[in-house]
């Protein structure tokens, strides 16, 4: 089993730990694992498609639509 030392943790953090473990009858130590586990055995989650996220955010407000300019053909170098 491995250990840890959390620092600088946030005193108001610690208070609401004490809280929730004298709430479940855990001490802060077997609370902080609860949570822990907890948390991290949830799936990982897929890589989104930012395209699509951005429409999501974007939907409520009635989406985007941006006027998109012609393609022009790539000019000349100048320098040679």
């Amino acid at each position: 089993m491995a250990t840890i030392l959390i620092r600088q943790l946030a005193d108001s953090t610690k208070q609401k730990l004490q809280r929730r473990a004298a709430r479940n009858g855990h001490s802060m130590e077997q609370e902080a694992r609860e949570i822990l586990n907890t948390a991290l055995s949830q799936p990982d989650e897929q890589p989104k498609d930012l395209g699509q996220a951005i429409r999501r955010r974007f939907a409520k407000y009635g989406g985007v639509d941006l006027k998109i300019p012609p393609r022009e053909p790539m000019p000349e170098p100048r320098i040679r």
